[in-house]
């Protein structure tokens, strides 16, 4: 349950609040080396301890091209030095982030709207950038689509929002994921006011067929709707959007890995804003579900109190040896102002996937 303070806060103040100043924040290199130079140095430190990166870098997502990483952060309605939107940095080692400004070029210069979790597909030589672009209304966003060249853009807003199947008020959290014949799925979130099947209201999980990198399919099926308590995000919450008054839980930040000829889609779970706030996982045989097996509590990733804060919102990335498995993801600070950049190994074990973690002490870089 959340804790004494976590009543409700719209996440647009809560956002103002949080970014106010943290776009000044900048890389704190281990051993005063960063990106490439740290890298190519034989006086590379051979560990790393997190934060790897102390600035602002909320819902991470890190894409690997080339053999470089470039991670994409949320910046809610705050602009980067050249105006841009979302924090983006580079790497060659997933420890040592260089800053490279903003990500995406204003589609608005509505500075009420807020931009949020970012995230990068390649494709046919082109780079797009999937958000969630709303909040000047209440419970209201839509998922868009921008395209750069280059990994590190500036990105460009196509100039359409992504449709889902039921045209629902509040989208958000897209995550491509592209299956082994080549088609591409997206995986988001929207809002399910009901008790379906015997759900708890709330944000849940769904996915939906690309019929090109800018246009669904309106073929979505439901991947996870919360079950269990830890999911909670608010008791007694009124949303006068829908004149009713919910426990509402939260099931968001789906990403999806195949292992093993199966589909293991991991999401974030309960209140962002609380130390409840964590990851867990669902499997299915199919890309498009049905998908089983969520868990009673956070399995892959929780926070220690007094020294992890809130973790979740990840993505999966493989290690510069090509091989490992790696989970980026954020979590507070001391003060809960500010979420950084976090790495830890998963591991792929007989009962599941499991972190190495959430680490707060000198780990092997990667």
């Amino acid at each position: 349950m959340p804790g004494p303070d976590a009543t409700h806060v719209s996440r647009r103040a809560f956002m103002r609040r949080l970014t106010a100043g943290a776009g000044a924040a900048v890389a704190l290199a281990r051993g005063g080396l960063v990106g490439a130079e740290a890298a190519a140095s034989p006086y590379a430190p051979k560990t790393y301890t997190n934060p790897v990166y102390e600035g602002s870098m909320p819902d991470p997502f890190v894409l690997r091209h080339q053999g470089v990483y470039y991670a994409f952060g949320t910046t809610g309605g705050e602009r980067k030095g050249d105006g841009r939107i979302f924090t983006l940095l580079r790497s060659n080692d997933l420890v040592n982030w260089q800053e490279l400004g903003g990500a995406l070029a204003e589609p608005t210069a509505d500075r009420d709207y807020q931009f949020w979790a970012p995230e990068v597909a390649y494709e046919g030589g082109t780079f797009y950038l999937y958000y969630a672009m709303g909040g000047k209304e209440e419970e209201k966003f839509e998922l868009r689509v921008a395209k750069s060249s280059r990994p590190e853009g500036p990105y460009k807003d196509a100039g359409l929002k992504l449709l889902d199947c039921e045209n629902n008020r509040f989208t958000i959290d897209p995550h491509p994921f592209k299956d082994a014949d080549g088609r591409w799925y997206m995986f988001y979130a929207r809002n399910f006011p009901n008790t379906e099947g015997g759900a708890h209201p709330g944000t849940a999980i769904v996915v939906d067929r690309l019929v090109n990198m800018t246009k669904l399919a309106g073929e979505c099926k439901v991947v996870l709707r919360a079950r269990y308590p830890w999911t909670l995000y608010e008791a007694h919450r009124r949303m006068e959007v829908y004149g009713q008054t919910f426990d509402w839980h939260t099931i968001e930040g789906p990403f999806v890995r195949e292992h093993g000829g199966r589909y293991y889609c991991f999401y974030s779970g309960s209140n962002w804003q609380t130390p409840n706030y964590g990851v867990d996982y669902a499997v299915a045989e199919k890309v498009t579900g049905p998908y089983t097996g969520q868990g009673a509590e956070a399995r892959v990733l929780k926070g220690i109190p007094g020294h992890v804060r809130g973790p979740g919102h990840h993505c999966i990335v493989k290690g510069p040896d090509g091989k490992t498995d790696y989970f980026v993801y954020h979590a507070w600070d001391a003060s809960m102002k500010v979420r950084q950049l976090c790495l830890d190994r998963l591991d792929w074990t007989p009962q599941g996937p499991r972190l190495r973690g959430p680490t707060y002490t000198p780990q092997p870089v990667p």
